[in-house]
C-alpha cells in the first residue's frame, strides 16, 4: 500500500491543498482519514449518500431487523427500575436514527410508565444524519432532542443517564505507526508528483502522544509490523466521562478487541480497513469521500481511560452473550414454516444473524461503564 491511484476530486484537492502546506510535504494519516471521513461537505460521514443498507456501503447491527433496539430497551428499563425521577438515554453518533427509533417504539409499547419520564437526546455531528434521525423518530418527537456535542457538554453534568453509541469508536480517526529495525516510524500520507496519486511516506512520531500511548500500550516492536493508534476515542470518552453525573452508565458497542489480540503477531497488517459498496479493501488512499474506513477498537484503552475519568468497568462482554443476557432467546417465536416472509419468520432470521455471525456475535464487543451510585 505504498502508492494508490486516486479519483480526481474536489476532497482531493482539499486534501492536496493540506499536504502542500506542510514543510515535509505530508499530512498524519489522521488527519487524512478525518478529511476523508469528515470535511464538513465533502466527506463520507457528512455528504448525502446512503451508507447503511442494502443501497450503501455496510450494514450494522440495527440494520438485522429490530432485535438489538428492542435488547437495549430491555436493558434500559433494568436502568431504569434503580433510578427515580426524570431519566435521560442519549445516543452520540446515531447515525439514520435506525437504533434509536427501535429502542423508543420498544420502550413505549412495553413500557408506558418509562415511556412518560424520559428524555432522549441524540448528539450527532452529521447535518445529513440528523436531517435523516428527525424523519426517523418524527412520532417519539416529544422527547426528543438534538444536540451539538457542545451544547451537550455544556449541560452537563447529566446524572441517572445511559449514553449510547453503536460503531462510534471504530469511525475516529486513527493514526499509522509501523515499527521498524531502528524505533517506531509513523505512516502519513503525501502526493506523489511523478505518478500523480497519493502516497504513504514514512516520518518519525508526529508527536509526545504518541510516544506515551506506545509506552503505556506496551506495544511490541515487531520489525515491519502496523498498528493504529485511535487517540480521538479516548479524548471522546474521557470527555463523555467527565459530564455524567452519578448514576449514569456509558455503553459502547463496537468490534475490536482488547489489546493483547489486537497486537498478536498474527496482525501485521493491523485492523484498517475501506468498505465501499459492501466490499472491504485496504486501499484507504483510493476514493477519499467515496468510502467508509475503520479500525478495530481497542477496548483496554478505553477500560484504562474510563477508569482514569472516574468510570467503573462494569462489564466487557461478546454481543452475542450480551443479548442472551437480555433475554434473547426467549425472543424466537413458533411460526408457519410454509411462510418464510411473516414477520416471526423475518424476526427470527434476524435473532439467528445476529447469535451465529461470526462477526456480529463475537467481534462485536460491549463494554459497560458506569460512573457513581444511582439516586
Amino acid at each position: 500500500m505504498k502508492t494508490e491511484q486516486t479519483n480526481d476530486s474536489p476532497l482531493l484537492q482539499a486534501i492536496r491543498e493540506q499536504i502542500e502546506m506542510q514543510p515535509d510535504r505530508a499530512i498524519t494519516f489522521r488527519d487524512y482519514m478525518d478529511l476523508c471521513l469528515y470535511h464538513p461537505s465533502l466527506g463520507y460521514y457528512m455528504n448525502s449518500n446512503r451508507k447503511i443498507g442494502r443501497a450503501g456501503d455496510f450494514y450494522t447491527s440495527a440494520s438485522v431487523g429490530s432485535v438489538l433496539g428492542d435488547m437495549l430497551a430491555a436493558y434500559f428499563r433494568s436502568f431504569a427500575e434503580t433510578r427515580s425521577g426524570d431519566i435521560c438515554l442519549t445516543e452520540w453518533g446515531g447515525g439514520d436514527g435506525t437504533l434509536a427509533r427501535q429502542m423508543l417504539d420498544a420502550i413505549r409499547s412495553g413500557s408506558p410508565a418509562l415511556y412518560a419520564r424520559l428524555r432522549f437526546i441524540s448528539v450527532e455531528k452529521s447535518p445529513v444524519h440528523r436531517s435523516l434521525q428527525s424523519e426517523a423518530l418524527a412520532p417519539h418527537m416529544e422527547l426528543v432532542s438534538y444536540l451539538t456535542a457542545e451544547e451537550w457538554h455544556a449541560a452537563g453534568p447529566w446524572p441517572n443517564t445511559m449514553v449510547l453509541s453503536n460503531e462510534l469508536p471504530d469511525a475516529f480517526p486513527v493514526y499509522l505507526i509501523v515499527s521498524r529495525e531502528a524505533g517506531w516510524r509513523e505512516i502519513m500520507v503525501g502526493w506523489d508528483d511523478e505518478r500523480s496519486c497519493l502516497t504513504e511516506v514514512e516520518r518519525p512520531l508526529s508527536g509526545g502522544e504518541l510516544e506515551a500511548f506506545i509506552r503505556k500500550e506496551a506495544i511490541p516492536p515487531r520489525a515491519g509490523q502496523r498498528f493504529e493508534v485511535n487517540l480521538d476515542a479516548l479524548r471522546w470518552l474521557r470527555s463523555v466521562a467527565g459530564s455524567l453525573g452519578n448514576g449514569s452508565v456509558l455503553l459502547t458497542i463496537d468490534y475490536g478487541h482488547v489489546r493483547e489480540e489486537l497486537y498478536a503477531p498474527h496482525r501485521m497488517n493491523g485492523t484498517l480497513l475501506c468498505y465501499r459498496k459492501h466490499q472491504a479493501s485496504d486501499t484507504p488512499l483510493q476514493f477519499p469521500g467515496e468510502q467508509d474506513m475503520t479500525a478495530h477498537v481497542n477496548f483496554s484503552a478505553l477500560i484504562d481511560a474510563g477508569k482514569e475519568a472516574g468510570l467503573e468497568p462494569s462489564g466487557l462482554l461478546s454481543q452475542k452473550q450480551f443479548l442472551l443476557e437480555q433475554g434473547l432467546l426467549d425472543e424466537l417465536s413458533d411460526h408457519d414454516a410454509r411462510d418464510p416472509f411473516s414477520p416471526q419468520a423475518r424476526r427470527n432470521r434476524a435473532i439467528r444473524q445476529l447469535l451465529l455471525s461470526d462477526r456480529m456475535s463475537e467481534l462485536f464487543k460491549v463494554l459497560i461503564q458506569k460512573k457513581g451510585e444511582p439516586h
